[in-house]
């Protein structure tokens, strides 16, 4: 049986790029002042797309909704009634609402509170020969009440493991990496 020597800068540089695939864990902000248990309807604004994926943060926004809607914990405003919330409540940047704004607005739609977010990244990723996809977005929940930032995460799913790195393949698809992204953000939402 053949041994391998691995030397101390051969480890380091494995470590290196597995830690260099892994996702990201993101970061999150919940206000100690709010509560949450209060809030029983939101509305999704549109989502700020920062992708060369024109269709990106529209797809990302109807998973988000969707998810959040089927945990039962709160309604989730139809993307009809936050678009009619949006006209007569004469938003000006539906994407990055004033606190003035989102109050009017909340008194329009009889919501509790109103999530934006950005999608930075969204689609495939090439490193080499390897390709994967992957996402990056940013969601906030502001508050009817005072239109302030009450809870803030983001978080990045999928891109090219050590494993892609080594023998090849091409990661989830983008409707898992995508679902898998919600899923962290709903977590750190209901945490």
């Amino acid at each position: 049986m053949k041994r391998i020597n691995l030397t101390g800068k051969t480890v380091a540089l494995l470590l290196l790029i597995s830690v260099a695939g892994c996702s990201g864990a993101g970061v999150k902000h919940h206000d100690p002042m709010m509560d949450f248990g209060s809030v029983q309807a939101v509305a999704v604004m549109p989502f700020v797309n920062l992708t060369r994926d024109e269709a990106a943060a529209e797809r990302v926004r109807d998973t988000f909704s969707t998810m959040l809607l089927a945990t039962g914990a709160l309604y989730v405003l139809p993307p009809g009634e936050v678009a009619r919330g949006i006209a007569r409540s004469g938003m000006a940047d539906m994407t990055r609402p004033s606190p003035d704004e989102v109050k009017k607005f909340t008194g329009v739609t009889k919501t509790d509170a109103v999530i934006t977010g950005v999608v930075r990244e969204y689609g495939e990723l090439r490193s080499g020969q390897t390709a994967a996809n992957v996402i990056s977005l940013s969601l906030q929940m502001l508050d009817s009440q005072t239109g302030t930032v009450v809870w803030a995460a983001d978080t990045t799913r999928g891109g090219i493991s050590m494993t892609d790195r080594l023998f090849g393949g091409g990661g989830e698809p983008m409707d898992v990496v995508t679902r898998e992204a919600v899923d962290d953000l709903l977590d750190k939402l209901f945490e």
